[in-house]
């Protein structure tokens, strides 16, 4: 590698660059090292790198207003941004900004390594990413965690921050699935506009052609005015359409039409009506199946699908769940003008192991529970629903591991719920696919062999279950 492909890492963590320059050694990748970003700025005046890694929080001047100066005096060097305190709006700032990737810490030195190749890769074929960029944050709520999982919806949010593509989200109920939406609103061109959300399995058929386009005057039986639809009132802004599978078969020709021409006619209507939407859709079905069933119109779901985000269960970041109780604890304790309440240690450490089959949603209904339930202001194991002190009983040794799994299906079956197979199954080849992934430090090969899997069968699990390598 020459001179003009050298790297540079900004941190006041020796540490951290320690390690990354040896990463970088190894990959025969020539880096540079500066303990912070006033040192690299010096530095600048008589040389520039390739690509450039940067912390976000140091001494002096920070990582933002780094990575500012840079996109003002050196657009052309690719920046990433790295950070041990990530959240929705840093990584959507960084992005705006102007950030070429943002990576959460602690995070793989193979990811690292992989960024720093392809940024080198971009840089050798002339191509600036992320050309189109702005200097202006926008304030949202945002998420609250700092798992993996959560951190992947973080970065999807931060990459389509400029854009109005059609975005699906999938996952289970209680995920949170209109808060991405909202946040990919929120973060985006049409911020100053409508968003409007439309639950299309909760409205009964016969009523959900009006409610999405409208109606003239005299149309049907009561339409005793012209109505704007959903469609008209998001002009310019965003429609969410949760439960889309659920959508009627006429409906989804009906959709497919507007998305495709822009248009479409109020019920009783002559003359088009023209708009201009941004269509983020969302889903606990599985869409595919639904489409090679046939109850799903194929060109609709590629339409849609555009680009994926999943929203990942809360036993599937069970990192998150003791800042989301904290959250939640004192939200509930505003509402409800009571005591703020604080989990004991033993008492977290049990709700990070419970299933949460009602996911972020349960989670909040908890915390009112507690609130209003719990006497004292810490919240001991005893204080605890009947059902989470079960899962403390369970027989979680490695040989006991079957039964543990009987207990748990067993309870929810009892509890009413179907198709439980549906998310047992993928949570218990994502554990064993990180678990094997995390033995052989992010080896693929290594790992598929230590399960018995085929390289290529790894590879698209990895894929289909949206597992962070």
């Amino acid at each position: 590698m020459n001179d003009a492909e050298q790297i540079w890492v900004v941190d006041d963590d020796q540490s951290i660059r320690w390690v990354m320059e040896k990463a970088f050694q190894r990959e025969e990748l020539s880096a540079l090292t500066f303990a912070s970003a006033d040192d690299a700025l010096k530095a600048l005046k008589t040389s520039a790198p390739a690509i450039i890694f940067s912390d976000l929080r140091m001494p002096g001047t920070d990582g933002f207003t780094f990575l500012e100066k840079l996109q003002n005096d050196f657009p052309q060097i690719p920046v990433i941004i790295m950070t041990a305190h990530s959240d929705l709006d840093s990584t959507v700032t960084a992005f705006q900004t102007g950030a070429y990737e943002y990576l959460a810490k602690p995070f793989d030195i193979k990811e690292v390594t992989d960024v720093a190749k392809r940024a080198l890769e971009q840089q050798r074929i002339n191509t600036t990413p992320d050309e189109s960029t702005t200097k202006t944050s926008i304030a949202s709520k945002t998420f609250i965690g700092k798992s993996a999982a959560i951190q992947k919806v973080f970065h999807a949010i931060g990459r389509l921050s400029q854009s109005s593509i059609s975005v699906l989200i999938t996952g289970e109920s209680g995920t949170g699935k209109e808060l991405i939406a909202k946040a990919l609103h929120e973060h985006s061109p049409r911020v100053d506009k409508e968003f409007i959300a439309i639950n299309t399995a909760a409205i009964p058929k016969d009523l959900l052609e009006s409610e999405l386009f409208g109606h003239e005057k005299g149309s049907f039986t009561g339409a005793h005015s012209k109505r704007k639809g959903r469609f008209e009132q998001a002009d310019g802004g965003t429609l969410f359409l949760d439960e889309i599978g659920d959508m009627p078969a006429d409906l989804q020709t009906s959709l497919l039409r507007v998305l495709q021409e822009g248009q479409f006619y109020r019920v009783g209507g002559q003359a088009p009506v023209t708009v201009d939407v941004r269509i983020v859709a969302a889903t606990h079905q599985d869409l595919l199946e639904r489409v090679q069933n046939k109850t799903f119109r194929q060109d609709l779901y590629h339409r849609l699908n555009v680009i994926n985000i999943h929203s990942p269960a809360l036993r599937e970041r069970p990192d998150d769940v003791p800042l989301l109780l904290e959250h939640f604890l004192k939200a509930s304790a505003k509402e409800l003008n009571a005591e703020q309440k604080t989990p004991s240690e033993a008492a977290s450490k049990t709700l990070q192991q419970f299933a949460w089959p009602g996911n972020v949603r349960q989670l909040e209904n908890i915390a009112r529970w507690l609130t209003v339930m719990v006497p004292s202001q810490e919240i001991e194991i005893n204080d605890l629903p009947e059902e989470f002190l079960e899962v403390g009983e369970l027989p979680m040794e490695a040989g006991n591991w079957e039964e543990a799994l009987a207990q748990y299906a067993g309870k929810r079956l009892a509890q009413g719920e179907t198709r439980i197979m549906d998310d047992i199954t993928p949570s218990y080849e994502r554990i064993m696919i990180t678990t094997a992934l995390a033995q052989t430090g992010g080896k693929k090969q290594e790992a598929a062999e230590l399960l018995g899997l085929g390289r290529n069968t790894l590879t698209r699990k990895i894929a289909e279950l949206n597992i962070t390598t």
